[in-house]
């Protein structure tokens, strides 16, 4: 090897290169980041889509809420007719639901002459085709207004 002022030794470019090329293709991580996403994507996919799912439950769940708390608000007031909180709740499920809550049913079972209550139910719909949607129900019940003897 000979020597330059004050640069080191001169290597052969060739052989080294060819050695380096070498050394690359033995440890080299070539098509590594490849195969971590094509492992850890499906991953990825399945937790959004489970967030999503999940995000379109709670608002349907939300929605059965607003429709029952409705539903009693208009059947507890004084002599309201028995069908009232059934009627509005079906107006509010018509006025807010739309997809986000499908095969809707409202009962006031459970209902008697000092309490009211409306229960709501319905499915809320699945991402994954082929699978029914997520059964979501609520109830909502306070006491009636009436006239009572002091």
């Amino acid at each position: 090897m000979a020597r330059t002022a004050g640069r080191g030794p001169v290597r052969n470019k060739r052989a080294g290169g060819r050695l380096a090329a070498l050394r690359r293709r033995v440890t080299g991580d070539r098509g590594e980041a490849s195969i971590q996403m094509a492992i850890i994507f499906p991953f990825v996919i399945l937790v959004t889509v489970a967030v999503v799912q999940a995000a379109m439950w709670v608002h349907a769940r939300s929605i059965a809420l607003t429709a029952a708390r409705e539903g009693v608000a208009a059947a507890r007031v004084y002599q309201a007719p028995d069908s009232a909180g059934a009627a509005r709740a079906q107006e509010t499920l018509g006025r807010l639901a739309g997809d986000s809550l499908t095969a809707t049913s409202v009962s006031t079972s459970g209902s008697s002459t000092t309490e009211v209550r409306v229960t709501v139910t319905g499915s809320a719909p699945s991402l994954i085709p082929g699978v029914g949607g997520l059964s979501v129900s609520q109830s909502a019940g306070a006491p009636r207004e009436r006239w009572t003897t002091p």
